[in-house]
């Protein structure tokens, strides 16, 4: 109990907040004890708070091991925002910069350091982390860890390597969704001493489940929208899908706006902020939108274009209602839809040749000799790779996720990295250097003025507000910091905003290249199976649509949720869900030998209304089928 109040008086200083919420406290009190630790918890659960709380109340630094740039950034910010020290390492940085920010951890009484866990392995940290006090490791997105997972990544096999390294740290695992298979595989492969699961139940009793069947999704949209009041997501599968979407939502006088990962930073947070704050009603997002956002009064979530696997529709179906109100997460369903989730097995996964083909072309696109390359870092212009090569552009992209899992290169979508400064010399003698240079004098007082920590570490800096705040253009700003930069009084490091290739490997040629079972043959019967069941969830019309999600992540439920579109229906023909699963037993069990369709009815004792729904379904899954003699019977 004593521990539980000490957790309490951070939790109230740091965020504000008198309670945790359900299973946050278990979890704290778990990993606090020394104890390894995996938390399921769906999305908007509070899985930060679960790590950050017991490592403020423990001495040393907290390793949060994530693949999630943006929310590296975004914690950082926030934990900096609340006077606590927080470092974040992941690509696209310098060299120095990340030694610089592996001494900070060292010297300056850190609490928390964000690394990709492509960092784990690499010589400049296995040689830092001897002089790291851990007190514990955070493993977010476990599943990442799992071949069986939807999301498997290799770099995250080297996790269990770090644990060698720091015997007796105890390990937070953290996931928002997880089968129970996955959640064994997690608890293996990150070595656990010993089982320690804490799961919430993933029903959400204020979620209405809804599928709509519809050629015409747009018209659908619209009268969703106009029906349900409040805030609302739109998940579209395209960039080009968000612009065109949001346009006719406005045609039709709704306030939308269109979001996703290529557009420029000042417009993504224009955007995001005027739908945070209301201003705006919609938001039509590819799924870069939303990742660590967390808007409680989110009303609607709509999926135009299904997600390829349960736990991605899981989570984004999951931003609607986290403030515990009626909220409704819809998918419109057409025909196409299934021939698209099938065609896209053929999509994610190229024939092996030509993935080794794209891995050829892109050492000779970096002029990397075999052999060599081993941790390079390269911007990467996929158009004009694919224009040289005369490659697809889909083709490469899914071919770089598979040479990713392999463990060959490490792709960075969308590295969006900021300008970054730090003074090269000491205090005086950037001071003798003022009073020599008195052209150079006021613009580092504003420097100086506007940001913290320049001598210590390399800050974050935003050319534009230095503009305003001196009342000049940008264009004087960018003079001065390269000049400064010259006369190396500081390292300054101008925005970059482009996608990265880190070879992991030095290039390998193409006779010793291999895609073990579990990257490429295993994965691929995977995701066979995650599309099935998305197209089962969107097909099946005598299933609950919450029972159907809670029973794919291994958790029972006995009653109907009363409130998705499965269930209005049955009220309407007066079934439960049990009373069509008597039906569906009865149906096959009456099919086993061949039956005619007229002595269904009687071999059941059922009225036609009662059964006819459950019959057409198994006949259109397969299940029962008709023969010659227009008898039918049970496979």
């Amino acid at each position: 109990m004593a521990h539980l109040k000490k957790y309490l008086h951070i939790l109230k200083k740091y965020w504000g907040f008198d309670e945790f919420r359900s299973l946050q406290d278990q979890i704290i009190q778990s990993i606090g004890s020394g104890k390894d630790t995996l938390g399921l918890m769906p999305t908007g659960g509070g899985k930060s708070i679960t790590f950050q709380v017991p490592a403020l109340a423990m001495e040393g630094i907290c390793l949060v091991v994530t693949p999630l740039v943006a929310l590296m950034k975004d914690q950082v910010l926030n934990l900096r925002q609340k006077n606590i020290k927080a470092m974040a390492v992941y690509s696209g940085l310098t060299r120095e910069e990340i030694n610089t920010a592996y001494d900070n951890c060292i010297f300056g009484d850190y609490k928390f350091l964000y690394l990709s866990p492509e960092r784990l392995s690499s010589p400049l940290f296995l040689e830092k982390l001897v002089h790291f006090k851990v007190s514990m490791i955070v493993v977010d997105e476990a599943h990442c860890i799992s071949q069986w997972g939807y999301d498997f990544r290799p770099s995250y096999l080297k996790i269990a390597e770090l644990r060698k390294e720091l015997p007796g740290v105890p390990m937070l695992a953290l996931t928002a969704t997880a089968t129970p298979q996955v959640a064994n595989d997690i608890q293996e492969r990150l070595l656990f001493e010993k089982k320690n699961l804490f799961q919430k139940s993933f029903e959400r009793e204020n979620l209405a489940y809804i599928v709509r069947q519809t050629d015409d999704k747009l018209n659908q949209l619209i009268k969703i929208i106009k029906s349900v009041k409040g805030c609302t997501v739109v998940f579209v599968r395209n960039r080009k899908k968000t612009k065109e979407y949001a346009e006719r939502l406005i045609e039709n006088g709704i306030s939308a706006h269109y979001y996703h990962a290529g557009l420029a930073y000042k417009s993504k947070d224009i955007k995001q902020k005027e739908w945070m704050s209301d201003q705006v009603q919609v938001m039509v997002c590819t799924n870069a939108f939303g990742m660590g956002i967390d808007k409680p009064n989110v009303r609607l979530v709509v999926h135009i274009d299904a997600p390829d696997s349960i736990e991605a529709y899981f989570q984004e179906a999951g931003r609607a209602g986290r403030d515990g109100k009626k909220a409704y997460a819809v998918l419109l369903w057409a025909p196409a839809d299934k021939i698209r989730l099938k065609k896209n097995v053929k999509v994610s996964f190229p024939e092996k040749e030509v993935v080794f083909r794209v891995y050829n072309a892109l050492g000779n696109f970096f002029q990397l000799a075999a052999g060599h390359g081993e941790d390079s870092v390269h911007d990467f212009n996929m158009v004009q790779f694919c224009k040289a090569y005369h490659f697809n552009l889909l083709t490469v992209f899914n071919s770089l996720k598979i040479l990713q899992r392999a463990g060959y290169i490490e792709y960075s979508e969308e590295a969006n990295l900021p300008s970054r400064a730090h003074f090269m010399v000491q205090k005086v003698e950037l001071y003798n250097f003022q009073v020599k240079n008195k052209q150079f004098d006021s613009f580092i007082k504003l420097l100086l003025r506007s940001y913290t920590g320049f001598f210590t570490e390399y800050v974050l800096i935003n050319e534009q507000l230095l503009a305003q705040r001196a009342n000049v253009s940008v264009d004087l700003i960018y003079q001065y910091l390269n000049k400064l930069n010259h006369l190396k009084i500081i390292h300054y490091i101008p925005h970059k905003k482009t996608p990265l290739i880190q070879f992991i490997r030095s290039r390998e040629e193409l006779r010793y290249m291999k895609l073990p079972h579990e990257v490429y043959r295993d994965r691929k019967k995977q995701y066979e199976e995650r599309v099935q069941s998305v197209i089962e969830y969107a097909e099946y019309t005598h299933v609950c649509r919450s029972c159907f999600l809670l029973h794919y992540f291994g958790q029972k439920n006995k009653h109907d949720c009363g409130q998705c579109d499965v269930c209005i229906e049955k009220k309407k023909r007066g079934l439960s869900n049990k009373q069509a699963d008597e039906i569906e037993a009865l149906l096959k069990k009456t099919l086993s030998t061949p039956t005619a369709f007229i002595q269904i009815e009687s071999a059941l004792n059922l009225p036609e209304s009662k059964w006819l729904d459950i019959f057409n379904w198994l006949a259109d899954n397969q299940i029962i089928y008709p023969l010659d003699d227009g008898m039918w019977q049970c496979k």
